[in-house]
C-alpha cells in the first residue's frame, strides 16, 4: 500500500522534468510563422493559364492554392504581376499599382488574397525598387524635366567626346545583359541609367521624393492583404555619386559582358543595407498599427556573406531583412562537389546569423538553371530531402518538388531578354527561359497548363512522365518523398531543434536535427556514384543500436519503418532517407505532455 501512495508523486515528479526542459530558455520553445515556413515561389506567366492564351495568371494561380496547401507550403510569393510592357516578363513595371492585364485585374487579386487568407496561406508580393518602365509615367515627366520628377532617375551629360559629337557615357559602367549601363535621350539631351535593359532605368535614391514614393507602394499592397516582400535586385539600389570608372574583373575577356568588371561603384553601397532597414521599421510600424500576424520582407542579394550579414541587422541592433536569401546552395555547389562542400555552405550562413535570427535555404529560382539539371536529376529526391532538413525556412520554385528539368530552347523561340542581347552565338549560356517552362500538371495536352493551343514557353518534352498528376498516383514519386518531408518539417524537432551538416567521407552528407526530449532526425544523403556503407554512431550522443526509416526516396531499397543497425547502414548511389531514433515509453510521454503544454 505504502508503494501505491507513493506513485502519482513520482509521476508528478516525472511529468514536471519535461516542462522544465520545455522552458529552458536556452532553447526556443516557439517560432513566428515564417520562421518554420516552407516557402514556394510561382512564376506567374508558367503556373497555370486560366483562359487559354497560354499565359499563366491569377485566376489560374487560385485555382491551384489547394495543391499549394496540400503539399505542405505555407507562404507564395509571386514574381512579379505589376502592370508593364513585358520586356523583361514583368521586372519592367510601368505602373506598381496596377496588375498587368494578361494575369487579370485587381479584383482577381483581391480574390486571390482572400482565397488564399481562407486556406491559411500567405501571399508575398515581389518588390522591384531598383527600375521601372521608360514607359512609366515618372520616367516619361522626368525625361520631359517636368516640375519634381527631374531627378527620380540618375541623368548625366556624359563625358565631352574628343573626336566631337554626342557626348560618350559618363563611364565604363555594364549593365546586366550585355553593353553599357548608359543609354541616351534625344528627348532630354542626357544619358540615363539602367543596370538592367535600357527600357529599365534605375530610379534616383538619392531623391527623398523616390524614398517616400516606393514607401507608399508598399503600403498600397500591406492595404491589399499581403503577407510580405521579396525584394528584387537590391544591392544595385545606389550607385557612386563620383560615377568612377570599375576596374577589370580579371574573370572575362568579354567587354560587353557584364562579368568583365568588378561592380564595386554600382553593387552593395553602404546605403543600400540602410534603405532595407527603413523598409523594416515601415513594415514594422504596419504590423503594430494594424496587428494580425508578421508580415515579412525577403531579400536578393548574391553578395558576400559579410555584407549579407548586415541586411540581418545592423551593429547597432537595427532590424533589416526578415530573410536576406541565402543562394549559397546555388553558388556553392555543383555536380562535382564533394559533401563537405555542402557542410560549409552550412556552417558559413549559420556563423553569420545573429542571435535570435533564422536561417534561410534556397536551391532554386526563376533566374538559375533548375536543380535537376544543375546538380544531377538522379539526385532530385537528396537535393530535396536537404533543403528540407535544414532549419529555418526554406523556399521552393515551382516544380522542383515533382523533379521538372530545363527545358531545350531553341535560338527561334527565344524570348529572355539576357538571351535576345547576347546573340544567337551566346544566347543558351546567358538563358533563363529554360526553367521557365509552363508548369506540368498532367499528361494531357499542354501538360494541363492551358486549354488552348500554345504557350507562351514551349512546354517541356518529358512532361507526360513528369506530372503532377502521374506522381500522385505513383506508388514512389519525387512529390511523395516532398510531401513526406513536408509532414516531417511540422515535427517539433524540425521546428525547434539544432542542426548539424557532417560529411562522412567524399559522398555522404548527414543532417542531424536534435532537441532534448524529442526523437532525433538523421538525413543521410549520398551525393555520389558508388555503394557507401556509414556507422552513424557518432553522429549524436546516445543513438539507439537501431534507427528507424522514416522518408526514403523513391530509388531507395528501404521502406519507411523498417530499421537498419546504427553503425553498418548502406547507402546505394544517390540514394537519401531520414532516420529517426524513436524515443523510449517515458519519454513519449515528456513529449507528449511537452506537445501539449507549448500549443
Amino acid at each position: 500500500m505504502g508503494a501505491l501512495k507513493l506513485l502519482p508523486a513520482v509521476c508528478i515528479v516525472l511529468a514536471i522534468v519535461p516542462w522544465v526542459n520545455c522552458l529552458n530558455l536556452s532553447q526556443p520553445t516557439t517560432r513566428d510563422w515564417w520562421q518554420k515556413a516552407a516557402f514556394y515561389q510561382i512564376y506567374p506567366r508558367s503556373f497555370m493559364d486560366s483562359d487559354g492564351d497560354g499565359v499563366g495568371d491569377l485566376n489560374g494561380i487560385a485555382s491551384r492554392l489547394p495543391y499549394l496547401k496540400a503539399i505542405g507550403v505555407k507562404a507564395f510569393w509571386l514574381s512579379p504581376i505589376y502592370k508593364s510592357p513585358m520586356v523583361d516578363f514583368g521586372y519592367d513595371i510601368s505602373d506598381f499599382r496596377d496588375i498587368h492585364e494578361e494575369f487579370g485585374t485587381m479584383a482577381d487579386f483581391e480574390r486571390l488574397v482572400e482565397q488564399a487568407r481562407a486556406l491559411d496561406l500567405k501571399v508575398i508580393m515581389d518588390f522591384v525598387p531598383n527600375h521601372s518602365s521608360n514607359l512609366h509615367e515618372w520616367f516619361i515627366k522626368s525625361e520631359n524635366r517636368e516640375s519634381g520628377y527631374e531627378d527620380y532617375y540618375v541623368w548625366h551629360d556624359g563625358k565631352t567626346n574628343p573626336a566631337g559629337g554626342r557626348n560618350l557615357p559618363p563611364n565604363n559602367w555594364i549593365q546586366a545583359f550585355r553593353g553599357s549601363a548608359w543609354q541616351w535621350s534625344d528627348k532630354r539631351q542626357q544619358y540615363y541609367l539602367h543596370q538592367f535593359t535600357v527600357e529599365q532605368p534605375d530610379l534616383n535614391y538619392r531623391n527623398p521624393k523616390v524614398v517616400q514614393e516606393m514607401k507608399d507602394v508598399l503600403l498600397f499592397w500591406l492595404d491589399k492583404g499581403v503577407d510580405g516582400f521579396r525584394i528584387d535586385a537590391v544591392p544595385t539600389l545606389y550607385e557612386d555619386t563620383e560615377l568612377r570608372d570599375e576596374p577589370l574583373s580579371g574573370l572575362v575577356d568579354d567587354p560587353e559582358d557584364t562579368n568583365y568588371l568588378s561592380h564595386i561603384y554600382t553593387q552593395d553601397l553602404p546605403e543600400t543595407v540602410e534603405m532595407v532597414y527603413e523598409w523594416r521599421e515601415l513594415i514594422d510600424a504596419y504590423q503594430q498599427q494594424h496587428g494580425g500576424e508578421t508580415r515579412v520582407i525577403m531579400t536578393e542579394a548574391y553578395s558576400s556573406l559579410d555584407i549579407i550579414k548586415t541586411y540581418y541587422q545592423s551593429s547597432s541592433g537595427r532590424l533589416g531583412s526578415h530573410m536576406p536569401f541565402n543562394f549559397r546552395l546555388i553558388t556553392e555547389v555543383n555536380k562535382q562537389s564533394p559533401a563537405s562542400d555542402y557542410v560549409k555552405v552550412v556552417r558559413d550562413w549559420m556563423s553569420i546569423l545573429p542571435a535570435g535570427q533564422v536561417p534561410n535555404w534556397v536551391m532554386g529560382n526563376h533566374d538559375r538553371p533548375r536543380v535537376g539539371t544543375r546538380l544531377g536529376e538522379e539526385r532530385i529526391d537528396a537535393l530535396n530531402m536537404i533543403l528540407l532538413s535544414l532549419s529555418g525556412a526554406s523556399v521552393t520554385y515551382q516544380g522542383e518538388e515533382i523533379g521538372m528539368t530545363d527545358v531545350y530552347i531553341s535560338w527561334e523561340d527565344t524570348v529572355d531578354p539576357a538571351a535576345c542581347n547576347a546573340g544567337q552565338d551566346l544566347y543558351e549560356e546567358k538563358s533563363r527561359d529554360p526553367c521557365r517552362t509552363p508548369f506540368q500538371w498532367d499528361n494531357t495536352a499542354m501538360a494541363g497548363f492551358t486549354t488552348g493551343s500554345s504557350t507562351w514557353l514551349p512546354v517541356g518534352d518529358r512532361y507526360r512522365e513528369v506530372n503532377v498528376l502521374v506522381q500522385q498516383q505513383a506508388e514512389k514519386s519525387h512529390l511523395k518523398v516532398y510531401r513526406s518531408m513536408m509532414e516531417l518539417r511540422k515535427s517539433r524537432t524540425f521546428q525547434l531543434g539544432t542542426v548539424k551538416a557532417v560529411a562522412l567521407g567524399d559522398s555522404v552528407l548527414a543532417v542531424v536535427r536534435e532537441l532534448t526530449n524529442f526523437s532525433t532526425y538523421i538525413t543521410l544523403a549520398n551525393l555520389g556514384s558508388q555503394l557507401e556503407v556509414v556507422n552513424a554512431v557518432a553522429l549524436s550522443n546516445s543513438l539507439p543500436d537501431k534507427l528507424y526509416f522514416d522518408v526514403v526516396s523513391v530509388g531507395s531499397h528501404n521502406i519507411r519503418g523498417g530499421s537498419v543497425a546504427t553503425k553498418d547502414i548502406v547507402l546505394l548511389p544517390n540514394e537519401a532517407f531520414v532516420l529517426k531514433a524513436r524515443v523510449g515509453p517515458v519519454e513519449k510521454v515528456y513529449s507528449s505532455i511537452c506537445d501539449s503544454w507549448l500549443q
